[in-house]
């Protein structure tokens, strides 16, 4: 069986791309996911010269996991058990299409084929729900006040794992084309890596992209800080722009600290990993998607699962050997920053004057103090409203 799947921030989008699959798809059968505020998710199923049907599934408690186990990934199996050929899975709004596939990876992977994981979602919205200060309750695309995510931390995980972006602009406030305009260069921009279209036949089963993987384009995306040691974007008419670069010492907390603040006033995602000083032996994560940036620890360097790496208060690699050391899962800062009209050489000395002097490494610096919490996830926004 092939499969199409297709996630969303709200369900106008999810509705608009979905029409437009099952148009041009005819033979496919479209299947809608739809998690109510009680915990009920509906399911509506729309075979090809049948009249609709519908199911529904109460819940344990009404989150992705619960949803994807007791109906969606149950629902697939079921589909291709009855010989359906292509299925289109619109999932419930905002819930993670990366998710879905590592589940029907683990349950019906044989003979099901990953056509395409498709983002439905307006241009003309995509900046200001980047910019949303508010959860995805608050803003109402979801029914669960319990989630704390804001609708562009959705955005930019759906961002780093679909490999298409089909574009939808339901018919519920006027068109605004330079609105529009920005939102696809923006799009561009966070998603090289994606067909970005407005037409459903670009989507086309004959771009089969093999058996379902357990969302490995996910996970290699959303830890992946590759590029080059310094860009800042080809030069384009899009008023956004990437900047990338590369630190091979470890950086100073609370210079880092006072740096980030302003570094994240002006880009709409931060991403990378960090050599922090008061946690030298541990990876930590930088994420940052409008308003909301946060660290986490990730536990250990890969090195040092596999081996005892030179102590980083001694390291003085020269900075062409940190991409190889950060590929190797050794000890490295790797920043990439996203926004309009950045200024690549003022971000890279912001950056730089973070790492620690000759002499703060010679002196030591594992207590150092950490403004942070490098223990637990932490979330430094600076700007959300209370």
């Amino acid at each position: 069986m092939h499969l199409t799947v297709v996630s969303s921030l709200d369900a106008l989008c999810r509705q608009q791309a979905c029409d437009m699959l099952a148009a041009a798809y005819p033979e496919a059968v479209l299947m809608l996911h739809d998690l109510l505020e009680d915990g009920l998710l509906v399911r509506r199923t729309i075979r090809p010269g049948a009249p609709p049907q519908r199911g529904e599934t109460r819940l344990e408690h009404p989150c992705p996991s619960c949803a994807i186990r007791l109906d969606i990934e149950p629902s697939v199996r079921r589909s291709k058990v009855a010989g359906v050929e292509h299925l289109i899975l619109g999932l419930p709004p905002a819930l993670p299409a990366a998710a879905v596939v590592r589940a029907l990876n683990s349950g019906v992977r044989r003979s099901l084929v990953l056509n395409a994981v498709v983002l439905a979602c307006s241009p003309g919205a995509v900046e200001d729900q980047i910019w949303d200060r508010h959860t995805l309750f608050e803003s109402g695309y979801l029914a669960l006040p319990d989630d704390e995510r804001t609708p562009g931390e959705f955005l930019m995980a759906e961002l780093a794992s679909v490999d298409s972006v089909l574009l939808a602009d339901p018919d519920v406030v006027p068109a605004d084309p330079p609105a529009s305009a920005r939102g696809l260069q923006l799009l561009r921009e966070l998603a090289p890596h994606a067909r970005i279209t407005e037409r459903a036949t670009d989507i086309s089963p004959a771009h089969s992209g093999g058996p379902v993987h357990p969302g490995v384009t996910a996970s290699e995306r959303s830890t992946d800080v590759s590029g080059p040691p310094s860009c800042a974007g080809i030069a384009t008419d899009s008023p956004f722009t990437t900047v990338v670069h590369r630190f091979h010492r470890p950086l100073h907390p609370e210079r880092f600290h006072h740096a980030l603040r302003s570094l994240a006033q002006g880009c709409c995602r931060l991403h990378g990993q960090l050599w922090m000083a008061p946690a030298p032996e541990c990876r930590i994560l930088l994420r940052g998607a409008g308003p909301r940036v946060w660290l986490e620890n990730a536990g250990p360097w890969p090195a040092y699962l596999h081996g005892h790496p030179q102590d980083p208060s001694g390291l003085e690699d020269p900075v062409t050997t940190v991409r190889a050391g950060a590929e190797a899962g050794h000890p490295s800062t790797v920043i990439s920053a996203t926004g309009e009209g950045l200024d690549a050489a003022e971000i890279i000395r912001l950056l730089t004057d973070c790492q620690l002097t000759e002499a703060e490494m010679k002196g030591g610096f594992t207590a150092l103090a950490d403004p942070f919490g490098l223990d637990t996830t932490h979330d430094i926004d600076s700007r959300r409203t209370s």
